[in-house]
């Protein structure tokens, strides 16, 4: 019984011992499971405290040396990052520049200065960080991903370090610090540049006293202190170039009122000169106003401004702003008008420009006198040369085309050509106060190009052989006529003509008193001429022979006095007919020949109506015969001669075969054009 129950009492010993067991081996289970991510975990870090004792395993030397090494470079990198801190504090301290500008300069000095420490001071700093990297990838004492890493970054602010990339050191603050300031410049000189305020309805001499008020003394200071600034950090080209761009813009703006469109014009765009001859004179008014006020004052602020950077530097600028402002748009339209094609009116233009350009020549050689003005001073000699060339090569062939003239026919109406009445206006007009100087200069320019000398007596002998040419175009002129009566009347015209127009003139001067009673006198022998050989006929077809003492009673005088009556109506009608197509050109002249004609006629017509009418003014026909009344042949012969309206104009050449037309025809009412 006793060994029973130790039997149980060891099977529930067992019993107990086997769930104890279980129970360990569940924990033991549970503590593995536990473990498990704990020992990935140990096996990730493994690698990174393999390099976090590696140096305990380097060498003991290595170990010792590496302390120093890092010291060394670790004192100026602490200087560089100080310098660094130091320049972004700077950031906080940069005002408004245009409320608090000398404060802004005083910081952007200061951190130019830190910058300039920085770039200085930070390859000093990269080498020692070179070298402890150096040390530490031969030694083995660090990490090479570590090592990698380092280098990257000292390969960065390397290049940061190299001259091209310094500015980024400071993380751009300097740029955008300078971007600032140029924009300070910009609005200074914009808010400062007011264009000089024109209206188009204003006449130019009463703009012309008015020139633009330079910018103040403290907008300039301000303006030479940014460039101060703005120079020494290598951004002195884009100074020029905002300079350029607002001072051209403003005088851009102050001609625009002006309307200089006309500058542009193409040589396409117009037939002749005289077809933009008011463009012309408005173009020296402009150009004059444009150089005595606005480009003078612009180059006066060039020099209050860049002064300080040298001769060299304002010129350019001033020459740029000129050149974009639209000189060469001026000396461009001049040189337009040279290329057009020859004619008389064309010399008075050249000679107007010349003279414009002669009046300005003291500011042009004083304004673009400078080397950076060269392209201006170029064009305006080849101007001036075009100029000077194109009105000798149209005055010397004057006198070619007046003879050229001579083989052309008469006007039909004996009116007085067009040629005659242009070439004497126009050589008075020559030899005015307003061109003789100018044409005595461009003439003296151009033989001494040819090293020839000239004598005044060269122009006046030309102007006269001129006139003499014109008197024998007149001559051979009148031989055309097949009507002998229409030629009378046409030397009648033109001796007058030049008798009136020449008389008390310099022109006229130069010819003479005789020469002038001369054609004075050709004008009294040929309208006598006229008269006798035309009008001074009719009076004799109204005879009274027969008629006195009715002596073939009175049936026979009325046959007579209609005879009469019907052979003076029919020869009246076609003379009437035939001088109603013709011309006197002068009204005093075509008054006093009318003049005559009705003393001639009226008189003698009245006589016999008041003697003879009665005996015709009975019969049935008697409209027939009684056909005018005094009054009305009166009126009829004093509308003779009066010239039909026409287009103002002088002559033209004919381009087929380089004459001129003496027609008169609405198409040529225009001045000449020599080929």
């Amino acid at each position: 019984m006793a060994s029973v129950n130790d039997g149980i009492e060891n099977l529930i010993s067992a019993r107990k011992s086997l769930m104890i067991s279980l129970e360990k081996s569940k924990a033991v289970g549970l503590a593995l499971d536990r473990a498990g991510p704990i020992l990935d975990e140990i096996n990730q870090r493994l690698p990174s405290l393999e390099a976090a004792v590696r140096p305990i395993r380097a060498q003991q030397e290595a170990l010792d040396a590496v302390g120093g090494h890092i010291n060394r470079a670790v004192v100026p990198a602490a200087a560089v990052l100080k310098v660094f801190d130091a320049i972004h504090g700077l950031e906080k301290s940069l005002s408004d520049p245009q409320s608090d500008l000398p404060g802004y300069l005083s910081v952007l000095k200061r951190l130019e200065e830190a910058l300039r420490f920085l770039g200085d001071n930070c390859g000093m700093a990269i080498q020692w960080l070179d070298d402890i990297v150096e040390y530490l990838e031969d030694n083995k004492v660090a990490d090479n991903r570590y090592i990698s890493n380092l280098k990257k970054a000292l390969k960065y602010l390397r290049e940061l370090q190299s001259n091209e990339e310094k500015g980024r050191l400071d993380g751009g603050l300097l740029g955008a610090t300078l971007d600032r300031l140029e924009n300070e410049f910009r609005r200074l000189l914009t808010e400062n540049s007011v264009p000089l305020p024109m209206s188009s309805s204003s006449s130019l001499g009463e703009q012309a006293c008015i020139a633009p008020s330079p910018l103040p003394v403290h907008v300039i200071q301000k303006l030479q202190a940014i460039l101060g600034r703005l120079i020494a950090n290598n951004r002195f080209e884009k100074c020029i170039s905002i300079y350029v761009e607002v001072r051209s813009s403003n005088v851009r703006a102050s001609l625009q009122a002006l309307n200089l469109d006309y500058l542009e014009i193409s040589l396409s765009e117009f037939n002749d000169v005289q077809s933009i001859e008011g463009y012309i004179a408005q173009w020296g008014k402009h150009l004059e106003f444009a150089v005595k006020h606005l480009f003078e004052a612009e180059y006066n602020l060039c020099n209050d401004v860049f002064e300080k950077m040298g001769l060299d530097v304002w010129m350019g600028c001033f020459a740029k702003i000129a050149a974009q402002a639209g000189i060469l748009a001026f000396l461009q339209f001049g040189k337009t008008v040279t290329e057009s094609k020859k004619d008389p009116i064309k010399l008075l233009k050249l000679l107007d420009i010349f003279a414009s350009l002669n009046k300005l020549r003291l500011d042009f050689n004083r304004l673009f006198g400078g080397t950076a003005c060269a392209e201006i001073q170029n064009l305006t000699r080849d101007l001036i040369k075009r100029v000077i060339e194109g009105a000798c090569e149209v005055f010397w062939e004057l006198l070619v085309q007046v003879e050229l003239q001579r083989q052309t026919p008469p006007p039909s109406d004996g009116s007085v050509p067009r040629l005659v009445s242009f070439i004497t206006d126009y050589c008075n007009r020559l030899l005015g106060d307003d061109y003789k100087p100018i044409l005595t200069q461009v003439l003296v320019i151009e033989r001494s190009w040819k090293h020839e000398r000239f004598q005044e007596r060269l122009l006046i002998d030309e102007l006269l052989n001129l006139m003499k040419a014109i008197e024998l175009n007149i001559e051979t002129w009148s031989k055309a006529y097949e009507d002998a009566v229409l030629s009378h009347l046409f030397m009648m015209n033109n001796h007058w003509h030049l008798y009136k127009h020449l008389k008390g003139t310099k022109l006229g001067n130069l010819l003479g008193d005789p020469w002038l009673r001369e054609h004075g006198q050709y004008k009294e022998y040929y309208s006598a001429i006229y008269l006798r050989e035309s009008w001074g006929k009719l009076p004799a077809l109204l005879s009274r022979e027969g008629l006195i003492l009715f002596s073939g009673g009175r049936a026979t005088a009325r046959d007579l006095v209609k005879k009469r009556l019907k052979a003076f109506n029919e020869a009246f009608d076609n003379m009437y007919n035939k001088h109603s197509n013709w011309v006197v050109s002068e009204k005093d002249l075509q008054e006093k020949t009318c003049q005559l004609i009705v003393q001639a006629i009226v008189p003698v017509y009245r006589s016999y109506m008041q003697n003879y009418g009665p005996l015709v003014e009975q019969d049935a026909s008697a409209s027939k015969y009684a056909k005018y009344t005094a009054q009305s042949l009166e009126k009829m012969l004093s509308s003779l001669f009066l010239p039909r309206p026409v287009k103002y104009g002088s002559f033209k050449v004919r381009q087929s075969s380089g004459k001129f037309n003496n027609g008169v025809t609405d198409q040529d009412r225009y001045p000449p054009t020599v080929t």
